[in-house]
């Protein structure tokens, strides 16, 4: 089975090998892009004529037809092993959440159908690589956001201690408050105007934002970004190795298949020799 799928074989060559053409693939990519784009006029339909409405939901329509018709025929082609691979499970869902009917209470549903964008994700080669890269990434990522989490709480009850009885401002007066305004200063948003709010009572106040703000968003986070290009250096070693390691089969198998060939051609020459030997032995015979 191709790489979009599985690497297995199937009962359905013909029919695998139609699904996973370049030329259908493309025409599928093709559709998620339109698609989203339909989506995305649609939000403007109170503005738009009722002709071009009724145009663009049946487009929409039409796609997610097409869409449930290339999962269907997956499900035919690889059967069960078709629920063997994450980026299937995915489009399955996605694709069923489009069949939701429409209704006040499936609008939030029915809004997630723009995530069928997301299957491009699987169905270009560099997106799905970078993608595998942040799922591998996530367990050294949890670890950092536990690390992360631990000094935010931290931070946040010595800010309510030290901060609540401020007269400037009530951003500190409770835990939820210091919360909100400590996860402000993490995405370092307006934390200088926090500091500044304190300055005139505690004017030690920068002792515990500019520490706050250096540990935080300089190192903490700047670990995802090594967690990440660390696991995408690791998948890049691996493909190289998994590519090393067929051309290290393929010239395995040519040199197996050369010497193969060496040995036929001794054995003919060897036969050959046996028989000018007896051609000369006859001849001696005779003469």
């Amino acid at each position: 089975m191709p790489k979009a799928t599985l690497d297995e074989t199937t009962h359905y060559s013909g029919a695998e090998a139609f699904i996973e053409r370049s030329a259908v693939r493309s025409t599928i990519m093709t559709l998620i892009v339109l698609n989203a784009i339909v989506l995305g006029v649609l939000t403007y339909s109170e503005a738009l004529p009722g002709w071009l409405v009724a145009g663009l939901n049946f487009f929409d329509t039409v796609v997610t037809l097409i869409f449930v018709a290339e999962i269907l025929f997956k499900l035919f082609v690889y059967r069960l092993q078709f629920f063997k691979l994450g980026w299937n499970w995915f489009d399955f869902i996605v694709v069923g959440v489009s069949l939701i009917p429409g209704g006040s209470a499936f609008t939030v549903l029915r809004a997630l159908r723009v995530l069928r964008l997301l299957r491009l994700l699987h169905f270009i080669p560099t997106m799905k690589r970078i993608t595998e890269a942040l799922l591998t990434a996530l367990p050294g990522m949890g670890a950092i956001l536990a690390i992360l989490g631990l000094v935010f709480y931290v931070s946040v009850v010595m800010a309510t201690y030290l901060f609540s009885g401020s007269q400037n401002t009530e951003n500190f007066s409770t835990l939820t408050a210091s919360s909100l305004t400590m996860f402000e200063v993490l995405t370092m948003e307006g934390w200088n105007g926090h500091m500044r709010d304190l300055l005139d009572e505690y004017p030690w106040a920068w002792a515990f934002f500019i520490p706050f703000i250096l540990f935080t968003v300089w190192a903490i986070l700047n670990l995802f970004t090594a967690v990440i290009v660390d696991s995408l250096q690791e998948g890049a070693i691996e493909k190289v190795l998994d590519a090393e390691g067929k051309i290290s089969d393929e010239l395995e198998a040519q040199e197996t298949l050369e010497a193969k060939r060496h040995r036929e051609l001794l054995r003919l020459i060897a036969d050959l020799r046996a028989e000018v030997q007896e051609l000369k032995a006859g001849r001696g015979g005779t003469g």
